[in-house]
C-alpha cells in the first residue's frame, strides 16, 4: 500500500474482523445472564470495554501488534461515534462523550491490567462493569473467570489468528 492508503487509512480495515470479533464477544448472552451484567446501553458499552480491554492487554505486550492495537482502537471510537449518532446525541457534544468514553477505556484497562497482577478482578469489575453496584456472588465469579481465562488464553493466540478476528 502507498502513502496515499496509509494517510487515508486503509490499513484500519485490517482491525475489522478483531474488533467485529470483540463486539460478538462483550454482547454474548452469558455476561448478562450468568454474569448479571446489566444488559442497558451502558452494561452493554462497559462488558464491550471489557473484552476490549483483555485483547489491548494482549497487544500492547507485542511491538508488532501496535499498529493493530491502534486501528482496533479507531474502530471502537468510529463505532461509539455512530452509536451516540443514532441515539441522537447531536454534533457539538458527540465529541465530548467519545472523550470520556475513550478515559473510561483507558481507565479499565489500567484498573483491569491491576486487577489481573494481584490475582483479583473482582473489585475492577464491581467499580467498571457493574458501575459500583456488586453483583450476587456468583454472578461476579462468573465474569471475573472468563475475562480471566480469556486473558490467558489470548496470552498464547498468534497475532496472525487474532488479526483473522478468531478470539480463543
Amino acid at each position: 500500500m502507498g502513502w496515499w492508503g496509509r494517510l487515508f487509512g486503509e490499513r484500519r480495515e485490517e482491525a475489522l474482523p478483531l474488533y467485529n470479533a470483540v463486539v460478538t464477544r462483550g454482547r454474548a448472552e452469558h455476561w448478562y445472564l450468568a454474569g448479571g451484567v446489566p444488559d442497558t446501553v451502558d452494561g452493554r458499552f462497559d462488558m464491550i470495554a471489557a473484552v476490549l480491554a483483555m485483547v489491548l492487554l494482549r497487544l500492547e505486550r507485542e511491538l508488532a501488534a501496535a499498529a493493530l492495537s491502534a486501528h482496533l482502537t479507531e474502530r471502537f471510537v468510529d463505532d461509539m461515534d455512530g452509536q451516540l449518532r443514532q441515539m441522537g446525541i447531536g454534533d457539538i457534544v458527540v465529541g465530548k462523550h467519545i472523550g470520556k468514553m475513550m478515559s473510561m477505556l483507558g481507565g479499565r484497562i489500567g484498573a483491569y491490567r491491576d486487577g489481573l497482577a494481584s490475582g483479583d478482578l473482582g473489585p475492577a469489575l464491581v467499580r467498571n462493569l457493574y458501575r459500583g453496584v456488586a453483583p450476587a456472588p456468583q454472578a461476579l465469579a462468573a465474569v471475573a473467570a472468563d475475562l480471566i481465562a480469556l486473558h490467558d488464553a489470548l496470552a498464547t493466540a498468534p497475532l496472525d489468528r487474532l488479526v483473522a478476528g478468531d478470539l480463543p
